[in-house]
């Protein structure tokens, strides 16, 4: 009977218990529900403060990873061809474990099928996947698998890879629904922060092309304005090399006149074909040209080296109106850099029309400025003939006329030196108003379009296109007697090369420091024999010697001749 009694008490207590346990559970999801929601709400306005957007995409990944409890999450940017990924932002490995692993993913396997088909995947095991690959040695393992797509603008911008929920549990589809939410939040951070960084990118090009519009205005040499063009732009795109190359007169070859980053040694003073390289096509189309690889573009010569390290690349036309480009931009980035977006090589086209339109007015304040100097001389030239000799041969005539009647003979020999000299003076101004009148180099063609000539008539005759390199003011600094020379020496050497040197490469460097000029031709071929002829070469050398200087001949590693002449910049 007191059994039975105590029975019916328990019976009441362990429902009650139930009751509150049931409760109590109920409870815990409610605070845990609103928790996440407030973890959601927190990683939202996160995300959503970041202007920068590769510290925005680093936040939403550690947002993503942390509202799931995931141990490893990842951010996968998907590239312009939107089929791989072109950058991956990774939480959970570190430094060490990712230079193990190897280069990121681009987009195979599980990565690949969001990239294919752009909806939320849940997976309890990866490799029970079709489109599994495997993992790479040294990757942690990971089985449970949470994809999301972020969009922006109705554009699938890359996917949100999660993996390994922390205590061996599975994703559920609340874990799909957060990241679905904080996706479609990222979404946003992710356009704001590429506006602001456009607006901010094209405040610096309004800002370079202000300063150089300014320089040039200034009066600033023009040498210094195209360093500056290099400069601002390498900065502005964050690449590695930038160079500005200009097309030599009379030749069909653009000359390297600017260089600054990465190896800028090689490329600096190259003298560059059209059909071979990026600058020459980008002059030749009027257009912008790319390369995702300069060092493996096999529309581009290799030779002379100069991409070691370099990789995605682009040559953009400064200007483009009727008289055609006025020069070229090239600007390369190091190997595994992200390559030049439009986003990014449409205000450089617009920066590269600003700086063609600097240059042009400064060019034609230049020849205002010619102009005005010119008619200043005529005019003194004018007022030199019509005054100066009139009243000279008219003081010389009255001279001439009184020395008749000076008896006293020392006297009468001063007066006619007096008219000798008066003559002199006739002829020396009559010279400089000449001088005046005539524009010192018209019609002549420069040192460097002379050799550019010379090099290309030497390349049927060769076999291959020697590379030419030319450094300091060739066309100002080297006067027009050992141009010819120089001229002379080069054609001399190359027909030699062809004769007897069996090579298949050629370098040619032409340099003046404004005290010495150097001309240095090397080849790959068989050296100079001990016994062969060498009148072209004493030829040469005499040459030198005649204008103060050397002729010197070397073998550079590898085998093959250097022949270096080299004078005084001024004869002696």
């Amino acid at each position: 009977m007191g059994s039975s009694e105590e029975a019916r008490v328990r019976l009441p207590q362990l429902r009650l218990d139930e009751l509150l346990e049931e409760l109590q559970a109920r409870l815990d999801a409610a605070r845990g529900t609103r928790d996440r929601v407030h973890s959601l709400l927190e990683a939202v306005l996160s995300v959503g403060r970041e202007l920068d957007l590769e510290q925005a995409l680093h936040s939403i990944v550690e947002a993503a990873a942390s509202l799931v409890d995931a141990e490893y999450a990842a951010l996968g940017v998907i590239g312009p061809d939107g089929r791989r990924l072109s950058a991956f932002h990774t939480v959970g490995v570190s430094d060490e474990q990712i230079a193990r692993i190897g280069p990121y993913p681009e987009g195979h396997g599980i990565l690949g099928e969001l990239i294919r088909h752009p909806e939320p995947l849940r997976l309890a095991k990866i490799c029970e996947h079709p489109a599994s690959y495997g993992f790479p040695a040294h990757h942690p393992p990971m089985n449970t698998f949470l994809g999301v797509p972020i969009r922006v603008r109705d554009h699938v911008f890359g996917n949100l890879y999660l993996t390994e929920k922390r205590g061996g549990a599975q994703f559920d589809e609340e874990d799909v629904s957060v990241t679905q939410t904080l996706a479609v939040a990222a979404g946003v951070a992710i356009d704001n922060a590429r506006l602001y960084e456009e607006s901010r990118l094209r405040e610096r090009w309004l800002r370079a092309n202000a300063e150089i519009t300014h320089s040039l205005m200034s009066g600033s040499d023009r040498t210094e304005v195209l360093g500056l063009i290099a400069e601002r732009a390498g900065e502005i795109t964050q690449s590695a090399l930038a160079a500005v190359a200009l097309p030599m007169e009379d030749t069909g070859a653009l000359a390297v006149e600017i260089a600054v980053g990465m190896d800028a040694e090689a490329h600096r003073g190259l003298v560059l074909p059209m059909d071979s390289s990026l600058m020459g096509l980008a002059f030749s189309r009027a257009s912008s040209v790319s390369s995702a690889d300069v060092g493996q573009d096999d529309r581009i010569s290799l030779e002379p080296p100069r991409f070691d390290g370099l990789g995605p690349a682009v040559a953009v036309p400064i200007g483009t109106g009727s008289a055609g480009p006025r020069g070229v931009v090239l600007l390369a980035r190091k190997s595994g850099r992200p390559a030049f977006s439009a986003t990014e090589t449409e205000p450089l086209k617009a920066f590269a029309g600003q700086a063609a339109l600097a240059m042009e007015l400064a060019e034609r304040r230049a020849d205002a400025e010619e102009v005005a100097v010119l008619k200043d001389r005529d005019r003194i030239a004018r007022d030199l003939h019509d005054l100066a000799i009139q009243r000279l041969f008219a003081t010389g005539m009255t001279l001439q006329s009184a020395g008749r009647f000076i008896e006293h003979e020392e006297a009468a020999e001063r007066v006619v030196r007096a008219v000798d000299d008066l003559d002199e003076t006739i002829k020396i101004i009559r010279s400089t108003i000449f001088g005046l009148r005539t524009r010192e180099g018209a019609g002549e063609a420069g040192l460097r379009a002379r050799a550019v000539r010379v090099v290309g008539e030497a390349a049927p005759v060769l076999g291959f296109a020697p590379s030419v390199r030319m450094e300091g003011l060739l066309d100002t600094d080297v006067p027009k007697e050992i141009a010819d020379h120089m001229v002379a020496v080069l054609s001399e050497a190359l027909t030699n090369i062809a004769r007897h040197a069996h090579a298949d490469r050629a370098d040619v460097l032409l340099a003046t420091d404004g005290r010495q000029v150097r001309l240095s031709v090397t080849d790959n071929g068989t050296g100079i024999p001990a016994d062969g002829r060498r009148s072209g070469l004493r030829n040469m050398a005499e040459r030198a010697e005649q204008l103060g200087g050397r002729l010197e001949l070397g073998s550079p590693q590898g085998g093959g001749t250097t022949l270096t002449w080299c004078v005084p910049a001024r004869k002696p």
